[in-house]
């Protein structure tokens, strides 16, 4: 019987080009897997050109990202694993919560409705877009300096400098204002089914020095799924902060994700 291989799509968060998945998927693709990286509804293919046409992804919603991306799901042969980083990682949530995608990998995930910790960090890491209500409809870039705050506070000034130029792009700040108010209100687009007993697996992956996503937010994103029977999993890494997958040290992040796609019997060749 000939091999199939299971199909990967990865997901990225605020502030990164899909580009920036590129390692991952030479990665994913070498282990056996069928892998792509889609932006985000009418993200650009170059960072150059997202950089120069802001307003292509100005005023998208949570619910309009996680159509977009079932959509592409919806036109793959077999259901597909879905990683997810920061906002990637509550999109890849969502929609494992809704019986799509076979396992779900959610990194550094954006809050979900129901986590309520929000530290000092995470708030001043989102104030470039929420520090002004009509950013709502619009697309926000962020400075070197707070692209360095909120994703290389963990890194050497150099390295945070070299990606921000290499990845950096401007993004939608209403699933920033979406997720902030998600506590308070009834039909929030950051509610995701935690209780879903017959989704796939799903790991959460945090690093203890994340401003954007600090790991107490994605410990209490872990406590929301408490009640379900489905297989939920927590790793954490110490000292790592949100730019763990595009850093020096994203093949750890990488290898730990294969590694328990393997456990979960999910090898990329099938036979």
């Amino acid at each position: 019987m000939a091999a199939t291989r299971i199909a990967v799509v990865f997901v990225h968060g605020l502030w990164l080009h899909a580009s920036s998945w590129a390692r991952w998927l030479d990665l994913f693709d070498t282990a056996g897997y069928a892998s792509q990286a889609p932006g985000w509804p009418n993200e650009p293919t170059t960072v150059e050109a997202a950089r120069a046409e802001p307003d292509r992804v100005a005023n998208q919603s949570i619910d309009d990202i996680v159509a977009h991306y079932e959509r592409i799901v919806a036109k793959l042969a077999t259901s597909p694993v879905l990683i997810g980083h920061s906002f990637g990682g509550l999109i890849v949530e969502k929609m494992l919560g809704q019986g799509i995608g076979r396992a779900g990998i959610a990194i550094d995930p954006a809050q979900i409705k129901g986590v309520l910790p929000l530290p000092l960090a995470q708030l001043r890491s989102a104030l470039p877009a929420l520090a002004n209500p009509l950013n709502l409809t619009r697309a926000v870039s962020l400075t070197r300096e707070e692209f360095r705050y909120g994703f290389g506070n963990a890194l050497p000034e150099a390295e945070s400098d070299t990606l921000y130029e290499q990845w950096a792009i401007p993004s939608p700040a209403k699933p920033l204002f979406q997720a902030a108010a998600a506590n308070f209100v009834l039909h929030s687009e950051a509610k995701v089914d935690t209780e879903n007993p017959t989704r796939g697996p799903l790991l959460l992956i945090s690093g203890t020095a994340d401003h954007t996503v600090p790991d107490v937010s994605t410990r209490a994103t872990y406590k929301q799924y408490r009640h379900s029977l489905a297989v939920t999993e927590l790793r954490q890494f110490a000292g790592r902060g949100h730019s763990l997958v595009i850093d020096h040290g994203w093949r750890e992040i990488a290898n730990v994700c294969l590694d328990w796609l393997d456990a979960q019997q999910l090898r990329g060749v099938r036979h």
